[in-house]
């Protein structure tokens, strides 16, 4: 197999076809906590009751010593997957280095993330995905997750439908970081992990 695999050169124009220069000129408005912003125009009836409507009622008891963002799950969706592909992240994400999914050429995918807010709004939260082939950075993508307030249960975003790569180059081992961020730069969590693109789902 190793006749097949792609070249070095093969890897940067890949690469280099994926690369997006275009920069985002966006600026974050200044944080405010929860308080702050239950506090604002707290006699307007109108706005009180769209900001119940947007936060709820009632403050959430969180742990006082858990992270403001929690990130608990990644799960990849494709629906000829014969068994769920779910990682873990609230467990060791050193093993996952050390493992690989198993995904068939050719097949459509979302990334799915779960994950939780505890204590205050975060905005701007964003999901950056970078991949990797033999050491030489093939893409990088980033997903606009929005703002979320406090609440006991997960929140779930969904990357669009992607197509996993197929050919006799394409298939093979991609490291993939993973980061789950937000305007202020919180790093929340990263993680690394492996996907194999197989001719088939047990090939």
């Amino acid at each position: 197999m190793a006749e097949h695999e792609p070249t070095p050169e093969q890897l940067a124009a890949i690469a280099a076809e994926n690369e997006d220069g275009e920069a985002v000129n966006y600026k974050p408005p200044a944080q405010k906590s929860l308080q702050e912003i239950q506090e604002l125009d707290k006699d307007d009836e109108s706005l009180r009751k769209y900001k119940e409507a947007l936060l709820g009622s009632t403050s959430v008891a969180a742990d006082p010593n858990a992270p403001n963002v929690q990130v608990t799950r990644l799960t990849l969706m494709c629906e000829t997957a014969p068994a769920p592909l779910t990682l873990d992240l609230q467990g060791d994400l050193e093993s996952f280095k050390k493992q690989s999914f198993v995904l068939k050429e050719g097949v459509e995918y979302r990334i799915k993330i779960s994950f939780k807010v505890n204590k205050e709004i975060v905005s701007g939260l964003k999901y950056v995905q970078q991949t990797f082939r033999k050491g030489v950075k093939l893409d990088k993508s980033d997903y606009m997750v929005g703002s979320y307030g406090p609440r006991p249960s997960e929140y779930e975003f969904l990357t669009p439908l992607e197509e996993a790569p197929k050919g006799l180059l394409a298939r093979g081992t991609y490291n993939i970081k993973s980061k789950f961020t937000d305007d202020d730069k919180h790093d929340h969590l990263s993680w690394e992990w492996n996907l194999n693109i197989k001719k088939d789902w047990k090939d």
